[in-house]
């Protein structure tokens, strides 16, 4: 069974400590005990640790060596129009576990109003979603998240390759919108819109943006069901050209 893992602020000279609700659940749930050993991330490299004590809220660590991270098959970005609340951290927890290395948060013409406002109050708690769904899924990094920005920022994102999810006929499968040659350096952007869908406007200036629409299918997908499977897609496609080219 895999070790649990945890963020930590910092290693310093061999030592971390992880405080808040993460320290509360190794001790309370857990029932860590001295000399007992996890999985830390500084936010930059893994290591591998055990409790040397206990304090107030916290939980001590030694170090014991580092440990190499198999690093993601590609560096993979998110833009999502804001949605209902409970869909968004469900998305969120979901899209983290899939390896996203930034989430956006944008404010599409038919997102219900209000919710960019509501958004920033809600920053903190959805950043310690984030933080849970890493630690859970064992990743190295946590993912970033950004915003709400507008639609006209978001757009203008740079990325190697960058992907508008689109309802409307005429756009192509995703898997055939693929790129042929595909590598670890790439950075790939999806954008997915609000419940109510992109604005003629939205789409005339994805396409002067240079964003590709494409399609999951005949079905109208909700934008969290949709955004999960364009990312299963992506992350896949990504591993498989890796394990192709590390085959060769």
């Amino acid at each position: 069974m895999a070790r649990r893992r945890f963020f930590v602020r910092a290693v310093h000279n061999g030592r971390a400590e992880l405080e808040g609700d993460g320290a509360e659940h190794l001790r309370r749930v857990l029932r860590a005990e001295r000399g007992q050993r996890y999985e830390i991330s500084d936010n930059e490299s893994v290591y591998l640790a055990e409790v040397s004590g206990f304090g107030k809220g916290r939980v001590e660590f030694r170090v014991l060596e580092k440990i190499e991270a198999e690093p993601p098959p590609l560096r993979l970005g998110l833009l999502v129009s804001l949605i209902k609340f409970d869909r968004l951290e469900w998305l969120l927890e979901k899209a983290t576990e899939l390896g996203v290395e930034s989430i956006t948060l944008v404010e599409a013409e038919r997102s219900d109003r209000g919710l960019d406002t509501a958004a920033r109050k809600r920053l903190e708690r959805w950043r310690r979603i984030l933080l849970e769904s890493s630690q859970q899924s064992r990743r190295a990094k946590l993912p970033e998240l950004f915003g709400p920005v507008p639609f006209a920022q978001a757009v203008a994102t740079a990325g190697s390759w960058r992907y508008l999810l689109e309802e409307q006929d005429g756009a192509r499968p995703l898997v055939a919108a693929l790129p042929e040659n595909r590598g670890r350096e790439d950075s790939v952007y999806l954008l997915a819109g609000p419940e109510g869908g992109w604005t003629d406007a939205e789409r005339a200036t994805t396409r002067e943006s240079g964003w590709q629409p494409v399609s999951l299918g005949p079905l109208i997908l909700r934008t969290e069901t949709a955004v999960i499977a364009a990312l299963a897609v992506l992350t896949n496609a990504w591993l498989a050209a890796m394990a192709y080219n590390g085959s060769r």
